[in-house]
């Protein structure tokens, strides 16, 4: 089976932006996006891939499964409850990168303590923590 059979999920209050800025500052390529047919803006479901990895994400809305599952964004919830790691070749390359195309780094590339590899933190517009390293836990 190609990719991994964990993905993440994500909810933005601008998919549409969030895509964008994904794909140009991580990295990102855009594999599918269901909009709404009456309104561009809101992204049932979204699919962006970087090597074997994928995250999933779409548009906060009004609904039944949003109100079942309690989806929030980072920001409406002031915090974050998860950080998605995503395993790049070169920290310091992907760093400068990101930061050009936008992105906050909350924390400088940095060799890991404890463990093998290098590693950064950084913030996507909607306050989701994002760590690269070059850590590869499959590897060791």
């Amino acid at each position: 089976m190609p990719g991994s059979p964990v993905i993440p999920g994500l909810r933005y209050a601008d998919a549409p932006a969030a895509i964008q800025f994904l794909c140009r500052a991580f990295g990102f390529e855009l594999r599918a996006s269901y909009e709404d047919e009456g309104d561009a803006r809101i992204v049932h479901h979204a699919e962006l891939v970087l090597g074997d990895g994928m995250v999933m994400l779409g548009s906060v809305r009004d609904g039944e499964a949003e109100s079942l599952y309690n989806w929030t964004t980072a920001r409406e919830l002031g915090g974050v409850t998860t950080c998605i790691y995503v395993i790049v070749p070169d920290v310091d390359a992907h760093c400068l990168h990101a930061r050009n195309e936008g992105a906050v780094v909350v924390e400088e590339p940095h060799d890991n303590i404890g463990y093998p590899g290098r590693g950064y933190e950084a913030l996507d517009p909607e306050g989701n923590v994002w760590s690269f390293g070059t850590y590869d836990p499959w590897k060791v």
